[in-house]
């Protein structure tokens, strides 16, 4: 409940500071920075999907960044920062007001979408889950934390006779339309076992 509290003061307080310019930086925002009460067992945790000892995030705004200790965490959020300020440029819209409640913003599914079926499938078959939200920014490496997408390349050989190995970003997306057209397209067709 203090917690709560304290992210709510520290968002009305940046809010009004912000009313006194426009160009906004990362020390413009409400951020905190917390310690992570997790514990992994290491031989079941590959060094890509290693729990963060520290997160840092701006408040009302699903913007993080985590790492071992609270510099390195501020560094990553700082990184995002800079990243979503650019792309907000590149787009032509602000960043958000400091403070202010920014809604979570969900990629398209235009793409994914447009493949019915075979999702549903893809998912079950080689994901292996029930189901799954996808966006046609979605990758094999969303979906695992090995070092390399190979384990899932070779069940989807297994399982629809394609080879997808040369779609280095995993982009699902790519993945789903070279399993519907049945065109190698770089990569090689293999025989279904």
């Amino acid at each position: 409940m203090l917690s709560r509290f304290k992210e709510s003061l520290l968002a009305t307080w940046k809010l009004l500071l912000s009313l006194r310019k426009r160009n906004w930086k990362l020390r413009d925002y409400p951020v905190l920075v917390r310690r992570q009460n997790i514990t992994l067992d290491p031989e079941q945790t590959s060094p890509r999907c290693k729990p963060c000892g520290y997160v840092a995030y701006v408040v009302n705004w699903h913007l993080v960044g985590g790492g071992d200790t609270r510099q390195e965490a501020m560094q990553e959020l700082a990184a995002n920062f800079e990243r979503a300020a650019a792309d907000r440029s590149r787009e032509g819209t602000q960043l958000p007001r400091p403070g202010t409640k920014v809604p979570i913003q969900f990629a398209p599914q235009d793409r994914v979408n447009a493949h019915g079926a075979l999702v549903d499938d893809f998912v079950h078959r080689v994901l292996g889950f029930d189901g799954a939200w996808i966006s046609d920014e979605s990758s094999l490496w969303d979906f695992h934390c090995n070092e390399s997408n190979e384990s899932l390349q070779a069940k989807i050989r297994e399982v629809y006779g394609m080879d997808v190995s040369d779609i280095e970003s995993g982009n699902l997306v790519q993945i789903l339309d070279r399993i519907a057209t049945g065109h190698p397209a770089g990569g090689r067709r293999s025989k279904p076992q």
